[in-house]
């Protein structure tokens, strides 16, 4: 499994439109943990699917932990970039143990029926405004393709971390990962489906990563392909240009109602395909692999026990 942490998250916001910008050198951040080092460490994946070099064996005064890298801003960021440039040794993702990207997150805000394919497939109205509900845990019950926001804290205080303008958003967005909003439907659908928050709050549930993927290194969040597998068999298929709200007017609308601070997440959507909706439903059991995967941000794989 490839999260660790309480309070796991989360997911990330898109727009349809071209970024002002082409992407840098690809910065992929993680937190990992190998049997010679002692505690979690702070790394750069030198690409998708690629080995970890050891941030801290660079500099050692750097934080170890994502949140505290956040909370330091740019001037992180330039090191982290340095460090890609250096000859330091690799670690195999054999060697490590990925842990969530971010975590113990201030909040973690979700948002439903925000993909136009899914809210088509339950024939239901495209929402005028986000359908935001909180979740406050960590891991596994059904698979959602989804994307995360962790934020920068160099422009996020109690004053620019609230009433955000949509045209201020991006300076508060960190990156991108990949998650899987897992749902335990059994309980969500409890008393004619009042219980949706409990259902997606046990221990375990949301994993993401295995890295935060910096808004500089991908070119068009918002047109990248997700999918989800089932033991093998594709049951989710869209692309992220199927959201209704996008990054800047999502961050500036929820910023209406909380403060945002360094690790926080949003959690964007699910695209069409969802087991419980199919006919007959096709529940996750015991031994069930499930594989989560975002163009350009990674690969989430979780098996049920």
């Amino acid at each position: 499994m490839l999260v660790s942490g309480r309070r796991r998250l989360l997911t990330a916001l898109l727009q349809a439109q071209k970024w002002p910008f082409q992407p840098s050198r690809d910065i992929r951040l993680v937190q990992f943990q190998a049997p010679h080092l002692v505690g979690p460490h702070f790394g750069l994946e030198t690409g998708n699917g690629g080995g970890v070099i050891n941030r801290n064996a660079f500099d050692s005064m750097l934080p170890k932990m994502m949140t505290q890298f956040l909370e330091q801003g740019e001037a992180t960021l330039s090191v982290a970039r340095r460090a890609l440039g250096t000859q330091l040794p690799v670690l195999s993702r054999l060697e490590v143990t990925f842990l969530a990207p971010a975590t113990w997150p201030d909040k973690v805000l979700c948002v439903g029926m925000n993909y136009v394919d899914h809210c088509k497939e339950q024939n239901m109205p495209v929402p005028m405004e986000p359908i935001i509900f909180s979740k406050f845990a960590n891991s596994i019950v059904e698979s959602y393709d989804e994307m995360v926001l962790p934020l920068e804290s160099q422009d996020v205080d109690w004053e620019k971390g609230k009433h955000v303008k949509a045209t201020d958003a991006m300076a508060h967005v960190a990156g991108f990962t990949m998650a899987n909003d897992v749902s335990a439907h059994d309980w969500q659908m409890r008393h004619k489906g009042q219980q949706w928050l409990l259902g997606k709050t046990f221990d375990t549930f949301c994993p993401l990563g295995p890295a935060l993927v910096t808004k500089d290194s991908v070119a068009d969040p918002h047109n990248l392909k997700i999918c989800c597998q089932v033991n093998g068999e594709v049951v989710q298929s869209s692309n992220t240009n199927q959201m209704v709200v996008k990054t800047e007017e999502l961050t500036a609308w929820v910023s209406q109602f909380v403060t945002f601070y360094p690790g926080d997440v949003i959690l964007t959507g699910t695209s069409p395909g969802v087991v419980v909706f199919r006919k007959p439903p096709v529940l996750l059991k015991k031994g069930d692999k499930v594989q989560c995967e975002t163009e350009e941000l990674g690969v989430v794989i979780i098996i049920f026990v």
